[in-house]
């Protein structure tokens, strides 16, 4: 599932989200907010005492209290702005903070089914979310200071002059009007350059996801092409967004140049035939100068608004992407328990919305036994195990954990009984003991050594420089194949698990190796039930029951011996394996 959708439209749904994100921070928010008003009165002030100043001046003195007054004014407006700032600032970063972690939550608890484009997903975390730092803090509140100062200067010219306010006022219109058409398009240009990035995140999380693959193939240049399209892309809605926020920047800044060239030429003329004062007229010019900053600060508040619109859009995405609910194991459970499950599956069907991969499954798993699992490449035996672990819901039938449907577990207290060994036996960047200790925190040294001995690991961990805490480096890439398989099968017998899953666990040991891993799996069944799936002989010989299936079907089930005898496919399938064995 793509959380990628082509709807672009920017509905007060997201408005309300933006400012849901802005809601906790209410108290810094206001007060940030009412330092900048503070600021801003203090601004529409300082003409007024200037025109005071050149009164006095002009009539013959020198008064110094309004010149006290106009500095004392203007180092307030300072400090109000920069504390008011500084408040402003510290609440963005706070709504950054807050977006990433509902944002990570989020995504830690999806479904594995929606999980298909990671990359894309780290890019909404880390880039979407800092678009919010200004449009859910500063954006929301610094219009406000925006339009008092606005308001207030204009009150304060049409004081002044009515005639050269309407020339101001028109002036600002008629531009500003025209930058005004450019906001919705900066939206929908922003989320496109988001998009770009989310598609460059992806393609790059893929190469470098296999990237000795890659190197191997000698892709590197079909590669750097992929990102270099996406890069492009990213390039086009780029410049688009630049363009109308450059249209968006420049009126503002137009419109007061044109505005005060008209204003200089008419109010000359007024102060030349009498009917305005030069003193008038130079505080007429130092509002019309001072509302630069506040329709700056509007266009440049409604640029991040629109920016901010089109980060929230690319989140609720996410938000509407499936989770698994969010369930603790109950209390009566926190021990471990050390009876062997047992499950079932009964008529189990399950497709990926295509073909169906199982038809109407139906075998048992009998408690401390070891079941092994085989058949063709696509048969359906990772999804038995994906099912099991409620990483899919089957489309139909029942899957039982010691006669309770799975779906009637809590989701963390029926993945507490399973211990999961996956065919790419994943290893996480960190140390060993991470890695090994991963979900069993409370583990004892003598219970690692136990098992490090069990899984043949003690000789390969005496000879790392720094032992258990030593580095495996991004997804184990300093370790080999069966080293990686073999902390994968310690890391979930660490779990002490009731139920073992094992998914081609043997594929990458050797001879020696796989013969201590089963005689580990002879002791495991002890406290364990073990179901494997394997393509090797030497692996699925010895287990109490194999499961053959063919096509999603359950084709035949029995002891070795006696599918060697019943079943045509099963005996296939061992000959192929004793002459790969005899050719290796």
């Amino acid at each position: 599932m793509n959380a990628t959708t082509n709807d672009t439209r920017i509905g007060p749904s997201a408005w309300r989200l933006l400012a849901g994100h802005s809601r906790p921070h209410r108290g810094p928010l206001l007060a940030g907010g009412a330092l900048n008003l503070v600021g801003t009165a203090a601004g529409l002030a300082q003409p007024l005492v200037a025109k005071l100043v050149i009164d006095s001046i002009n009539a013959g003195g020198m008064s110094w209290s309004p010149v006290l007054a106009l500095v004392g004014l203007v180092f307030l407006s300072a400090l109000s702005a920069a504390w008011g700032t500084y408040l402003l600032e510290r609440v963005a970063a706070s709504v950054v903070r807050r977006a990433r972690g509902r944002l990570i939550a989020r995504i830690m608890r999806l479904r594995v089914d929606a999980l298909d484009r990671p990359g894309d997903l780290i890019s909404r975390v880390t880039s979407d979310t800092t678009l919010l730092s200004s449009a859910a803090s500063s954006a929301l509140v610094e219009p406000l200071s925006g339009v008092l100062m606005l308001v207030g200067g204009i009150t304060l010219m049409a004081v002044l002059d009515l005639p050269l306010l309407a020339i101001t006022v028109g002036t600002l219109i008629l531009i500003l009007g025209v930058a005004g058409l450019a906001m919705p398009k900066i939206s929908r240009a922003q989320q496109g350059v988001q998009g770009a990035v989310g598609e460059i995140a992806a393609a790059l999380e893929r190469a470098l996801g296999a990237f000795r693959t890659v190197k191997a193939s000698g892709m590197e240049g079909t590669e750097i092409s992929r990102l270099d399209a996406s890069v492009e892309q990213a390039w086009r809605h780029t410049t688009g967004a630049a363009k109308w926020a450059a249209l968006a920047r420049v009126s503002s800044g137009l419109s007061i140049q044109v505005a005060f060239l008209l204003v200089l030429g008419a109010g000359a003329a007024r102060v030349a035939s009498g009917d305005l004062a030069v003193s008038s007229l130079v505080a007429f010019l130092l509002y019309l100068f001072n509302m630069g900053q506040p329709i700056a600060t509007l266009m440049q508040s409604a640029t991040e608004i629109q920016v901010g619109l089109a980060a929230v859009h690319r989140m609720r995405e996410v938000d509407n992407l499936p989770t698994e609910a969010e369930e603790e194991p109950s209390a009566e459970t926190e021990e471990p328990i050390y009876q062997q499950a047992t499950a079932a599956f009964h008529k189990v069907s399950f497709d990926y919305g295509k073909e169906p991969v199982l038809r109407e499954i139906t075998f048992t798993v009998a408690g401390g036994e070891v079941t092994a699992i085989v058949g063709e490449s696509g048969a359906g035996k990772t999804t038995l195990f994906s099912l099991l672990e409620r990483f899919h819901e089957a489309s139909s039938g029942i899957i039982t954990v010691d006669g309770k449907d799975i779906r009637q577990w809590p989701l963390a207290e029926l993945r507490r009984q399973i211990g999961y060994v996956e065919q790419d036996a994943p290893v996480l960047a960190g140390t060993l003991r991470e890695n090994l200790c991963y979900a069993a925190r409370a583990v004892s040294e003598q219970e690692l050594e136990d098992v490090l001995a069990r899984t043949r690991l003690t000789e390969f961990v005496a000879s790392l420089p720094d032992g258990l805490d030593t580095r495996v480096g991004h997804r184990g890439t300093t370790i080999s194949g069966g080293q990686r398989q073999r902390i994968a099968i310690a890391r979930a017998l660490l779990r002490r698990p009731r139920l073992l899953l094992m998914d081609e666990a043997t594929s990458q040991l050797d001879a020696a190796n796989e013969l201590a891993l089963r005689e580990t799996m002879a002791a495991v069944v002890e406290t364990t039930t073990v179901v494997m799936i394997a393509h090797r002989l030497s692996t699925v010989v010895g287990a109490d029951r194999i499961v053959v299936l063919e096509g999603g079907r359950v084709r035949a089930d029995g002891t070795h011996e006696d599918l060697l005898v019943t079943d045509d496919l099963y005996r296939e399938l061992v000959g192929s394996q004793l002459l790969s064995d005899r050719r290796g």
